[in-house]
């Protein structure tokens, strides 16, 4: 089966502490590290790894971190496919707190790729599954010639200018900027997920009344909720590529996104 993501990534450096300074205050990381993030990156190797291939579609900052970029998604398995624009890559700074908490600060434009960029959005058409994060409305609509197509409610201005309909909509039931409203779409998706992390959600199949999901266990330890949504969305993308009931096709995502509760930040490396 063929996977593609189109959205946008960050460099995140994160840092484990007990908890988030202060305003004046002065914390001590106990660990560091750095890697390619974002709703895209985290998504394209989610997928990556489920079906042994994804291609990501995406903007990419011309400067030396964001050929940086490009190499350590390419090094996870994820086939990249991008414009360099601008000077810079976006970046972000993430706390990870005791309770496994991710509070993040981002810096710089945030770069989706635009359906006029020079990519092969030809593929796009034998995809048998692509989530999309983020981009213009013409990227949506070349995101639709594939046989499913999952977005993000923070793509939502993108697609309600494209005017197709999505197979599914995922937003976080708890973030403000994630809302979503009976209308808001037209055509309305064909299912609409609102997560709510380790208490499962909800689900509205189009022309019905929501209905509760139940969460998945833990795996392990909880490490921190970076890249949570995101890997469920990629889950759900796979499991509807697969065309599994959309009952069955929650519980796999939910599986996905306890999955990386606990794994350390976006790819547990």
């Amino acid at each position: 089966m063929k996977f593609a993501v189109v959205g946008h990534v960050e460099w995140v450096e994160f840092a484990r502490v007990e908890r988030v300074p202060e305003a004046g205050e002065i914390v001590h990381a106990r660990e560091v590290w750095a890697e390619p993030a974002g709703g895209g990156a985290v998504a394209a190797v989610q997928l990556a790894r489920l079906a042994g291939a994804c291609t990501f579609f995406t903007a990419l900052g011309n400067d030396e971190l964001g050929h940086r970029v490009h190499h350590e998604l390419a090094r996870l398995g994820v086939r990249v496919q991008a414009v360099f624009r601008g000077d810079f890559q976006r970046r972000a700074f993430t706390f990870v707190d005791d309770a496994g908490e991710r509070t993040i600060t981002v810096i710089g434009e945030r770069l989706g790729p635009a359906g006029s960029d020079p990519l092969p959005w030809d593929e796009l058409a034998v995809a048998d599954g692509v989530y999309f994060v983020s981009g213009d409305a013409d990227a949506v609509r070349a995101a639709r010639w594939a046989r499913v197509l999952v977005a993000t409610a923070r793509s939502l201005p993108a697609v309600r200018e494209a005017g197709v309909q999505l197979d599914a909509l995922v937003r976080s039931g708890s973030d403000a900027s994630e809302r979503y409203e009976p209308g808001d779409l037209n055509p309305p998706p064909r299912l609409e997920v609102a997560t709510a992390g380790q208490l499962g959600g909800m689900y509205t199949l189009a022309g019905g009344e929501p209905e509760r999901y139940p969460p998945s266990p833990l795996p392990g330890r909880l490490e921190d909720t970076y890249g949570a949504g995101d890997s469920f969305a990629a889950g759900l993308t796979f499991a509807l590529a697969e065309r599994r009931p959309v009952e069955e096709a929650l519980a796999f995502a939910s599986r996905r996104g306890a999955a990386a509760l606990a794994r350390r930040g976006a790819h547990g490396t």
